[in-house]
């Protein structure tokens, strides 16, 4: 029988979503626990009623929004499906049959899948002891080869997060010949000074790439709308590839609502940072000696618990909560509401003391 598919996928890992279980507390896809921002339904509503014609394909009134939001020129703006497939796109943008795109694991899961995709070789750098990005041996590991680096910051799903002088230091040693694609999907739950904005900090260097998504902090995940701060010509070359409407018109009308909602996404957001810190101190009264949640600037906390790691998301799904395991190496419990929270911590108190 002939093959009408790419061998080489049969060996490429299916994305694996958080689940959703009826009636369970779903604490598995860094989703905010809260409702669509003021003014974003009436937005929607409004948007569908023009769903027979075509979205604006340039995404042009979002695009200025955010470029003056941003303070950059519009055309250094490309918005996409979400952040992940503008960072598919860049692959394609950058990439060929045996170029590299490096990046440090664990990370963010889409990175080895779409870099197969794009038919480029993944290069997995381990985390440092610290369960974050070991740029030290990121830069060493850049090659004659190497096209595009993906650092994760915070990273997902350890929550850890580099600082200016770091990323710095890892810049200048990559030097201007290698796109870094720095995600910062979570920025939006920032509270550390000393972690960059990457669109303030490196919009000057042309080889980095700073992506941002509307499905976290602005509470967009399932209308799925990210965008990319680029050099002019790298924005072009995603815009060119872009599949054609992908940012519908709902998501387009969703954006712009939600930017509007600005003092109200900061004021949830930093009701998910005061929870992040109340969860993880009490889950470092609970874990046994030797295992630490690494320090979080996202919306989710990590419990690097090893092999015990699929016994206790059993254990919380068990009690009615969802969370993320990455067996054979921890688990990612996103912040819910303060009740979401207490419902998990009494679940985790009990598959940790039992």
């Amino acid at each position: 029988m002939s093959r009408l598919t790419r061998a080489d996928l049969d060996a490429l890992p299916a994305y694996v979503p958080g689940r959703s279980v009826p009636g369970a507390i779903k604490l598995a896809s860094n989703e905010v626990p809260f409702g669509p921002l003021p003014g974003v339904v009436e937005a929607v509503t409004e948007a569908v009623t023009g769903s027979n014609r075509y979205p604006d394909m340039g995404v042009v009134a979002l695009r200025e929004t955010l470029a003056a939001r941003l303070g950059v020129d519009v055309d250094r703006i490309a918005t996409g499906c979400g952040s992940v497939a503008l960072a598919e796109h860049l692959a394609k943008v950058t990439c060929k049959d045996g170029d590299e795109i490096l990046f440090s694991w664990r990370s963010f899961e889409a990175y080895p899948i779409l870099t197969a995709v794009a038919g480029a070789t993944a290069v997995r750098v381990p985390n440092d002891a610290g369960h974050g990005h070991d740029l030290d041996a990121m830069a060493a590991a850049v090659s004659a080869r190497t096209r595009m680096i993906f650092v994760c910051n915070p990273n997902n799903p350890t929550g850890t997060a580099l600082t200016r002088d770091a990323l710095d230091r890892f810049l200048d040693a990559v030097g201007p010949d290698v796109l870094v694609v720095l995600d910062e999907a979570y920025r939006e739950f920032v509270d550390d000074p000393a972690v960059p904005d990457g669109v303030a900090t490196y919009g000057d260097r042309p080889n980095v790439v700073v992506m941002r998504t509307f499905s976290k902090a602005w509470g967009l995940a399932g209308l799925r709308l990210g965008y990319l701060v680029a050099a002019p010509e790298v924005a072009a070359a995603v815009r060119k590839v872009v599949t054609p409407f992908s940012s519908s018109g709902v998501a387009q009308a969703a954006g712009l609502a939600a930017l509007a909602a600005d003092d109200e996404m900061r004021r949830r957001a930093a009701l998910v940072v005061s929870e992040r810190a109340r969860v993880a101190e009490a889950l470092g009264k609970l874990l046994p000696d030797g295992v630490d949640v690494p320090p979080s600037q996202a919306n989710f906390v990590w419990l690097p618990l090893g092999e015990r790691t699929a016994a206790f998301a059993q254990a919380c799904a068990d009690a009615g909560v969802i969370v993320r395991a990455f067996h054979p190496e921890g688990v990612r419990v996103t912040i819910g509401t303060p009740e979401e929270n207490d419902t998990f911590l009494a679940a985790a108190r009990t598959a940790l003391t039992s």
